[in-house]
């Protein structure tokens, strides 16, 4: 988490200056389908999301904002292209942040109408800038995209919004390239304080998306680069949420909830372990329970590896060894295993709410 950056209020969330590092998602809803779209974000919110967005492609989903924003339980970022009005209508309708491009919502007084409306209502708005926008001239200047000309782009969308006397600003400068996205927010960390928006865009399905966003952004967040986080994939939104959560957590940023860890399995592993350990995981995310919990393949990977666990499972043959902090309990078979460890980890999770 950056102390370097400026403290901006999205909603009831503080990002930049050291606060905590924001989760966001977007919906994949339509914005004007307003039952959708809440219990979509209901979803996100149980995951741990702390901030959506939604697209805004017409004075419908504008009009729509009413209802959803009043009713969503986290800030709702309003997504704009092209026509101001839309940016304004979203702003008055409970948007607790709005992105554009300055550079094509219409022209500097347009622009400087969207800044005064969300001056009024404290909203920060966003300005993003893909490897792909970046402007034909700038990109034959320097014989390709780059992360000098994607800040001086960038840059360019920020003195837009400078010089119609608006600063209340956040920043994304994403590429679909993990290397390209560290290189290009090293650069514009460091020429200026507005907070940033870090994801690494169009990353893709969940398997290679996962991969490619955690190179980039928890290369950039083990920098102190960043201050909000998408983890964007051609999925469930959802996933993106507990992508996010989880870069967040191997990086000791977030705290609190299940921590899961399991062994990689090898020739000693004398039990249905890949299973068991991909049903636990399923079955515990979501418990309200600040545990490490651990399932490991054999006594070699057991207790001493995982002995920081609250709770664990070893293999044996046929068989597992629960252990609670690195210390044996009792052995349970293996066609039992799924059920009991789940209850053990439910007893253990009472046991320490109650401290």
């Amino acid at each position: 988490m950056s102390t370097k950056t400026k403290v901006v209020r999205i909603g009831n969330v503080l990002i930049g200056g050291g606060n905590p590092i924001a989760v966001q998602s977007m919906n994949n809803t339509f914005t004007s389908d307003v039952k959708s779209t809440l219990e979509q974000i209901n979803k996100l919110y149980e995951a741990g999301c702390d901030i959506t967005r939604v697209t805004v492609p017409d004075m419908e989903a504008a009009e729509a904002l009413k209802e959803i924003t009043a009713k969503s339980p986290i800030p709702v970022v309003a997504d704009i292209h092209f026509d101001y009005r839309l940016a304004i209508e979203a702003a008055k309708n409970g948007a607790a942040k709005i992105r554009i491009n300055p550079g094509n919502i219409g022209g500097e007084e347009k622009l400087r109408l969207v800044a005064q409306t969300c001056k009024e209502r404290g909203l920060p708005i966003r300005v993003g800038v893909n490897s792909g926008s970046i402007d034909r001239k700038l990109v034959e200047q320097y014989g390709g995209v780059c992360a000098e000309n994607m800040t001086i782009s960038a840059m360019g969308a920020v003195k837009l919004l400078e010089d119609v006397d608006f600063d209340n600003i956040v920043i994304s400068i994403k590429s679909s390239s993990p290397k390209l996205t560290i290189e290009t927010y090293r650069t514009i960390a460091s020429k200026c304080d507005y907070p940033l928006h870090v994801g690494v865009t169009e990353a893709g399905t969940p398997w290679e998306g996962v991969i490619k966003s955690s190179v980039g952004i928890g290369t950039l967040l083990a920098e102190d680069i960043g201050d909000t986080i998408r983890v964007s994939l051609t999925g469930d939104p959802v996933e993106e949420v507990r992508a996010g959560i989880s870069i967040l957590k191997a990086l000791d940023y977030r705290k609190g909830g299940i921590t899961f860890v399991s062994c990689p399995t090898c020739g000693r592993t004398q039990v249905p372990l890949i299973e068991l350990a991909q049903q636990i995981e399923k079955r515990i995310y979501n418990l309200p329970y600040d545990l490490k919990v651990a399932v490991m393949g054999c006594v070699v990977n057991g207790p001493g590896e995982a002995r920081d666990a609250d709770i664990g499972l070893a293999g044996g043959k046929d068989e597992f060894l629960l252990f609670r902090n690195g210390e044996p309990v009792r052995k349970m078979k293996s066609c039992n295993a799924l059920e009991e460890f789940y209850d053990e980890i439910i007893k253990v999770g009472e046991e320490k709410l109650k401290g």
